[in-house]
């Protein structure tokens, strides 16, 4: 049989075309299935970018600033106090000043170009002046522009503080056009040469990283754009892996394609981790500028741009006030790059990088921290806008807090409560001060205890004590809004009181003698506790406890005869709120520590304007304030007058019983200060008002300076002569009697030195003359 040959089965070979076709359409699927997850993923990734971007892309912090010094020629400003506002405002002494922020010294002038500023009534540009001093005053202002002679000009204000309520992130933000180029051209020289040529992500810059890398045999380049480090800080997190490398590419590319170079070099400069300040980051140059060297990011130097340029390597590694000699070695390295892509010469190179680092002290990027005016300022918010103000983005608050006040009250109070107690053998005092201006009803100081930076109880807001004589000059006014002048005879002489639990009060005088008759204003001016016990119940309890309400004190008060002589508890700033109304003629208003409020969209949210009202008769206030210089010239606050000799002030002292509390509240024609010293335990602090608070005042006057108060008489009162012994209005010439200022309605003619005759010539030449 003849052997049959097998035919191939066609069907062998079909499995591998089929295969080779599964395998093309599997693979054109799975191509397809990824270009969709691309597209699907680029899309959710583009959402996210543009919801970061084109929303509000950070929760800035809540700037506070102190009020712009106001300079004008004869104010109270002496240059060593122009030099210290500068010093807080980190300006930079230069040998001759050109831009912002730069100032010289020149005997008695200072020469300087104020900063610009957005203000809450409007921006102001930059200003070249030279200011001149004569002691104590600001002499004159002259334009250094134009030469001519200034009226008035303004600083731009200290920066006091930043809130962070929720914890968010702190940061200044700022515009690309506030940068100066040499911080541009250092970060782009540094972190991203090709950062304008690129779409977001750098293959050259990945190659010559890779090379990098390789020849050092280790990691020392890295290939992402400053694109891509934007993204990763925006929405990734810093975990190393492919996949959070392949988003950060992705989202690169995608807000490249979407915005601007600029736009993004913006928002990288404000978002970048530059350092750790305590328990908070410090993000974006703009803050970092302050935060290490102290000076706006526009003042900057070129040594100072290398180093926050080199910290973005590494703000831990690198940090200068650990590391010193590391952070140089970084920064020398950034400025050699400049050197080498000739963005410095060899000179420049040279001389910045002999530069020291000189960065300042950790934490003090600005004036100092005022806990206790804080304290006031977030009740104040509290009371006025309520909690959820503090939580607005970008929001601006102006302050009426003088730094030059702030200082001269720290200042009184550590070194005085010191010297009192080096002096007498006292330990454990304690103090708290107010100041405020009695014209505007601002405060414009506050310390809440001896260490000014401790941020725990605020003893000028919380710790009420009893006032003791304070409350003197609310009884007088009670008398004098009730037909009494200050020539009134008032009893000196030994009185007997059953109180309501049966016992006998039987006040005395400080120095424990009895003069039988007194004047009203005498009375005050030495601050009588019996004249003044008569007086209280002479016009009636209640009306003396209305007075204390109309002047602001708040609380309730039992009419009790101690009443009169300070059984009644207050805070510093409650003395300074009930002592307003007696500076202003009976017009008074809440103290308030804001000025305005600006929102972070630049729009105006609050200013304050809020006008003052009546709240006790007008020439009884000015007749209580007249009594209160006699307190200074010749009652128990007279060694003022010693120290501080040809300048009218008021005042009044205030002791407790045990001596327990010292007090004292005083004015002159621009501020009015309250202070209390004691001891927390409320034991005996040994101290008179004299002794004790009127030393710290006169210490603060030391430092402040002093305005001579200046008491215009209003219309309405006169002056007139009044018998010592009856309280009569008699002739000016008659022997012995009291020539006092007074109201003029219902005040009878004088009659004669007799009694009964009207008044001669003489007397009508003499009122008319001092009238």
């Amino acid at each position: 049989m003849a052997t049959q040959k097998r035919k191939r089965s066609p069907k062998k070979a079909a499995p591998k075309s089929t295969l080779w076709r599964t395998l093309f359409w599997l693979g054109v699927k799975l191509s397809l299935v990824a270009a969709a997850f691309l597209v699907v993923f680029g899309i959710y990734l583009d959402t996210k970018v543009r919801d970061r971007f084109d929303g509000e892309k950070w929760q800035l912090p809540v700037m506070v600033y102190s009020r712009p010094l106001e300079l004008y020629p004869g104010q109270r400003l002496s240059r060593d106090q122009m030099m210290r506002e500068l010093k807080m405002l980190s300006y930079k002494p230069v040998r001759q000043p050109h831009s912002p922020g730069e100032y010289r010294v020149d005997g008695s002038s200072i020469e300087l170009v104020r900063r610009p500023f957005d203000f809450y009534d409007g921006a102001d540009k930059a200003r070249a002046m030279r200011l001149t001093f004569n002691g104590p005053r600001l002499d004159k202002i002259q334009s250094m522009e134009n030469q001519r002679q200034l009226g008035y000009a303004q600083m731009d204000p200290v920066l006091l503080d930043r809130l962070n309520p929720e914890g968010r992130e702190d940061r200044l933000l700022v515009r690309i056009a506030e940068v100066p180029d040499s911080l541009l051209v250092t970060l782009l020289t540094t972190e991203d040469r090709d950062f304008y040529q690129h779409g977001g992500v750098s293959p050259v810059a990945i190659m010559r990283a890779m090379a990098a890398n390789v020849l050092a045999g280790r990691t020392v380049q890295g290939g992402s754009t400053l694109t891509q480090q934007l993204a990763k800080n925006f929405f990734l997190t810093r975990e190393r892996s492919l996949w959070r490398k392949l988003q950060e590419a992705y989202m690169a590319v995608l807000i490249d394609y979407r915005y601007s170079k600029d736009e993004i070099l913006e928002a990288y400069l404000n978002e970048v981790y530059l350092g750790q300040n305590f328990s908070q980051g410090v993000y974006g140059f703009g803050l970092a500028s302050y935060f290490y060297f102290g000076v706006p990011v526009n003042e900057l130097e070129i040594d100072q741009v290398a180093l926050l340029v080199g910290l973005v390597k590494g703000p831990s590694y690198y940090d200068p006030w650990r590391y010193p000699e590391r952070a140089k070695t970084r920064r020398d390295l950034v400025l050699k790059l400049l050197s080498e892509h000739g963005s410095l010469t060899q000179a420049e190179f040279e001389l910045a990088s002999k530069q020291p680092l000189g960065i300042i002290t950790r934490g003090k990027m600005s004036y100092g921290r005022t806990p206790a005016f804080m304290n006031l300022l977030k009740r104040e918010v509290q009371t006025r806008f309520g909690a959820d103000l503090l939580s607005q983005s970008g929001l601006k608050i102006f302050t009426s807090l003088d730094p030059i006040a702030q200082h001269a009250a720290e200042q009184s109070v550590e070194s005085g409560l010191t010297q009192i107690e080096k002096q007498r053998g006292k330990k454990r005092l304690e103090a708290a001060m107010v100041v405020s201006d009695w014209h505007k009803g601002e405060v414009v100081a506050l310390v809440g205890g001896r260490d000014p930076r401790f941020a725990g109880f605020n003893r000028a807001i919380d710790a009420r004590r009893q006032i003791g004589s304070l409350v003197k000059p609310a009884v007088y006014l009670t008398g004098l809004s009730n037909g009494l002048t200050l020539g009134t005879p008032l009893k000196d002489q030994p009185i007997r009181i059953r109180g309501q639990d049966g016992q006998l009060w039987t006040p005395q005088n400080y120095d424990r003698k009895f003069r039988q008759s007194v004047p009203l204003m005498e009375a005050l001016a030495h601050s009588l506790n019996v004249p003044t016990v008569n007086l209280g119940l002479q016009v009636g309890l209640d009306k003396v406890v209305d007075t204390l309400h109309k002047l602001g004190v708040e609380q309730e008060i039992q009419p009790y005869p101690s009443l009169v002589l300070g059984a009644v508890a207050l805070s510093p700033l409650e003395v300074n709120q009930m002592y307003l109304p007696i500076a202003n003629q009976g017009m008074t208003q809440p103290l308030s520590a804001i000025r305005a409020v600006v929102g972070g969209d630049g729009k105006l949210i609050y200013q304050h304007g809020q006008s003052a009202k009546r709240v006790a008769d007008q020439y009884a206030s000015w007749l209580t304030l007249f009594a209160m210089t006699k307190t200074v010239s010749e009652g128990t606050a007279r060694s003022l007058s010693a120290r501080f000799p040809g300048i009218v002030m008021a005042g009044k002292t205030g002791t407790t019983n045990e001596l327990r509390d010292s007090w004292f509240a005083g004015m002159d024609n621009s501020e009015l200060v309250s202070i209390w010293v004691g001891r927390d335990d409320n034991t005996s602090a040994g101290l008179t008002g004299s002794s004790g608070a009127l030393q710290l005042f006169s210490g603060y006057l030391n430092q402040r300076g002093v305005n001579s108060l200046t008491l215009n008489m209003p219309k309405g009162v006169s002056w007139a002569s009044f018998a010592r012994t009856s309280g009569t209005r008699v002739s000016a010439n008659c022997p012995g009697s009291l020539q006092v200022p007074a109201k003029t309605a219902g005040l009878p003619p004088p009659a004669s030195c007799g009694g009964g005759n009207p008044a001669n010539a003489l007397d009508q030449w003499f009122s008319g003359f001092f009238n």
